[in-house]
């Protein structure tokens, strides 16, 4: 399970007005915001965006000034590899070690969408046995409980984080990650392709305009 919710796309213009920089061809910017503060490329500034960025790293550094803060929700073994990603990225998380027993444990708290019915079923036991720990941790604040908590706690259980990252970070996630078997990466990857200018910028494809907005 992954939900990727409240994202936002910010410095478009000043990335694409930088582009324009190594040739002072600013002469040539076409963009603006539309009716509802959106920041539209217009056909000069997209084909000048889209020949950067497949000619490769070094000619498109202006993606890296592109950023997306996300609120992230999933599951601990997924965010173990997201944490690979370790350059031009910022999160900040719901703390387990301070808020873990904060709260009663439930079945919502995990992903289990791939769970057959049998593990599901021992699944309902192991959060019985984390409750039980909690309260008991609620009653006596014993260093022993706290680490059952710890220790016990599946890698199923679900963390929310406010990440930051850029357009070429999300490049390389995209193509190191669009075939992994696990299926919150999927969905990652189909958020990705849901951002603004996400074809042209990040996937490398060509797209035909209509008016100069992005279809």
């Amino acid at each position: 399970m992954i939900k990727l919710e409240r994202t936002s796309v910010m410095n478009l213009e000043n990335a694409m007005r930088g582009a324009r920089n190594p040739l002072n061809s600013w002469h040539r910017m076409d963009s603006a915001y539309d009716e509802d503060g959106n920041y539209v490329l217009g056909p000069n500034d997209l084909d000048l965006a889209g020949r950067l960025r497949r000619a490769g790293s070094d000619h498109r550094k202006f993606i890296r000034q592109i950023f997306v803060s996300v609120d992230i929700t999933a599951p601990m073994y997924w965010w173990k590899e997201y944490d690979t990603y370790k350059v031009a990225t910022v999160a900040n998380s719901t703390s387990t070690m301070h808020r873990i027993h904060k709260k009663a444990f439930e079945l919502e708290d995990f992903s289990c969408d791939h769970m057959t019915p049998e593990t599901l079923e021992f699944m309902r036991t192991v959060i019985s046995r984390l409750e039980q720990i909690r309260q008991k941790y609620l009653e006596t604040k014993s260093k022993e409980d706290w680490y059952d908590l710890i220790q016990l706690l599946p890698s199923s259980y679900n963390q929310m984080r406010t990440c930051t990252l850029n357009y070429e970070t999300l490049v390389n996630i995209y193509y190191a990650r669009q075939n992994h078997k696990l299926a919150e990466w999927h969905e990652f990857c189909a958020w990705i392709r849901s951002l603004p200018y996400a074809r042209e910028i990040i996937l490398a494809e060509e797209v035909v305009e209509n008016g100069g907005k992005h279809v």
